[in-house]
């Protein structure tokens, strides 16, 4: 028995819950995809203009990426809540990296790219491909780990 059975109908989500994984794993892709292409494109603002503006499908991806990990942790509790946590950071690095952005674009430096919500991006995309795709070291992973 399910302890949220009661509270929320959780019965689409174990037909959903096994391909949870995969999908977190290609939007975290797509985001470092959308996040090269916002930094392009805030280059592109900064000289031209004095503010940048959050890039729509980055937004996408980041929103995504945060109600697919809020799925994970109700299908997945410990897998999902790390995922959760790199995804909040992830949101929490951008939107300081966008102001930080603003302020170089305002004063007319050099637009630099976003360093930590890259890093938080890359250590997403580490977990995400773990989870995602262990199936290809699964062999190799029980003969050499005893759980």
């Amino acid at each position: 028995m399910d302890p949220l059975q009661f509270l929320v109908p959780l019965g689409w989500l174990s037909a959903v819950g096994p391909v949870l994984p995969y999908a977190i794993f290609t939007m975290a892709v797509a985001n470092l995809v959308t996040r090269h292409l916002a930094h392009r494109r805030h280059v592109d603002q900064g000289t031209d203009g004095d503010s940048v503006e959050p890039y729509t499908p980055h937004v996408f991806t980041n929103v995504g990426l945060l109600l697919l990990g809020v799925l994970f942790a109700i299908d997945s509790p410990i897998s999902g809540v790390i995922i959760s946590v790199i995804v909040i950071t992830m949101l929490i690095a951008d939107l300081f990296e966008l102001e930080a952005r603003n302020v170089e674009a305002r004063n007319d430096m050099t637009i630099e790219a976003p360093k930590s919500a890259i890093a938080a991006s890359v250590l997403l995309m580490v977990f995400a491909s773990y989870y995602a795709l262990f199936f290809l070291v699964e062999g190799i992973w029980n003969q050499f780990i005893v759980a």
